[in-house]
């Protein structure tokens, strides 16, 4: 592992070259949620309400790739990527773990991880936490959001884009995607210096369902307590939107969830380090 605080960038080695790129975040604070009045506000996203970080944390620059699951893992899920379009996958394929190395598969290995669930991205984090020796996790909603908007409080990190014709520019979605996944920092990053937070894959999240932001924390720490329970089983929370999302799926506000044991093909993350 190694650490340029004069760049305020932090690399962890994974091991056989295998490197994951993180930057930091800022301390500071923002509104968090959407107003009812941005265009596909959904009543999810309220009430809107001031987060505030402390101190600042690192996030992966990238999505959490095919070839750093691997290293880590040691087995490939993704079938987005191998297959492309995951709607048209043959039922037989689905679930399967392929050993190996991906960039001998279909797909890249620069490509996002996909088809990993909840439970399986806590294991991965869990055996980086215990290589290098620091705390790894998904991030919080709010890490994430902060993330995502870095200082901006419009509809995305670039401004508001109504039509969605500038989205194009910083994300994979259902205008550019034709359903397929990409090798992760093809399209513009952020003010901070992080790519795919609008598309691409949708990311989990460690906090727990709650429909709303009434009693969310004001410290952007990860909201568990009194999380609901759907008929589907324990859920978790998503953010960013995916190759098949509206321009509105991938707004800095949108939220989204899913049990926290589904794989799905359009499903990855990325990690934050304090």
């Amino acid at each position: 592992m190694t650490i340029s605080m004069r760049e305020k960038k932090l690399v962890l080695d994974l091991g056989d070259s295998v490197k994951m790129d993180l930057v930091q975040i800022p301390a500071g604070k923002f509104l968090m949620g959407s107003p009812e009045t941005e265009k596909g506000h959904s009543i999810y996203e309220g009430p809107q309400h001031e987060v505030t970080f402390a101190k600042p944390f690192y996030m992966s620059a990238y999505l959490v790739t095919r070839a750093q699951w691997v290293q880590i893992m040691g087995g490939d899920p993704s079938e987005c990527s191998k297959h492309h379009k995951a709607r048209f996958l043959h039922p037989e394929h689905l679930g399967q773990m392929v050993a190996g190395d991906p960039s001998q598969m279909p797909g890249k290995s620069d490509q996002p991880v996909d088809s990993v669930s909840w439970k399986d991205a806590q294991e991965f984090c869990s055996k980086v936490s215990a290589l290098i020796g620091k705390n790894v996790r998904l991030p919080s909603e709010a890490e994430w959001e902060y993330a995502c908007r870095a200082g901006s409080t419009t509809r995305f990190c670039f401004g508001d884009d109504s039509d969605g014709s500038k989205l194009t520019e910083y994300a994979w979605f259902t205008a550019n995607s034709d359903d397929y996944t990409y090798p992760v920092g093809q399209k513009k990053p952020n003010a901070w210096g992080l790519y795919d937070m609008h598309g691409n894959v949708v990311e989990w999240c460690q906090d727990g369902l709650h429909y709303t932001y009434d009693g969310a924390p004001k410290d952007g720490s990860v909201w568990e307590i009194d999380a609901k329970v759907t008929p589907s089983g324990v859920c978790r929370m998503m953010r960013g939107g995916c190759n098949n999302s509206h321009a509105e799926g991938c707004r800095s506000a949108g939220r989204d969830w899913g049990p926290c044991k589904n794989r799905c093909g359009d499903v990855g993350f990325r990690v934050v380090v304090w």
